[in-house]
């Protein structure tokens, strides 16, 4: 049987009423609960600056990649990504996110509109999936030519 082995971030810690675990190493793999990007959402509302989707896209991808480290990989192990919105005009700003934090080697990803999340200042939500034994900077493209 695979040890599964709870991940510790202190930057994104597992909250002491939460009813799920933020993220798990199961072998090679890491799995990780859907993030946002609260507190800094409800802080930046607080003071009437709130953040936008680009900002709170870039907050989970720190978040995720905290969770990846902590786990004992880095950010090119991310290897799936769910993105959820509250508006799907959001999209283009997401897209410039990944871009920005990526930088050209993205995971493979699914975009899903949903009505609301957790908080109403919440535009993103994202989880996440990662292998420690691969990074996607090392990938190859495998083409079927007949």
């Amino acid at each position: 049987m695979t040890l599964a082995e709870k991940i510790a971030a202190p930057s994104v810690p597992d909250l002491p009423t939460a009813t799920w675990t933020n993220a798990w190493r199961i072998g090679h793999e890491v799995v990780m609960s859907g993030m946002t990007g609260h507190p800094a959402t409800r802080e930046a509302a607080e003071r009437g600056a709130p953040l936008g989707a680009y900002d709170q896209t870039l907050v989970v991808l720190k978040k995720l990649e905290a969770l990846v480290s902590a786990a004992g990989g880095h950010k090119h192990n991310l290897v799936k990504t769910v993105v959820y919105l509250t508006d799907m005009a959001d999209k283009d700003e997401v897209g410039r996110a990944r871009r920005d934090f990526f930088g050209g080697v993205y995971p493979c990803a699914t975009l899903v509109a949903v009505q609301a999340l957790v908080f109403p200042e919440l535009r993103v939500e994202i989880d996440a999936w990662a292998r420690l034994d691969v990074d996607l900077r090392q990938a190859q493209t495998l083409t079927n030519e007949s």
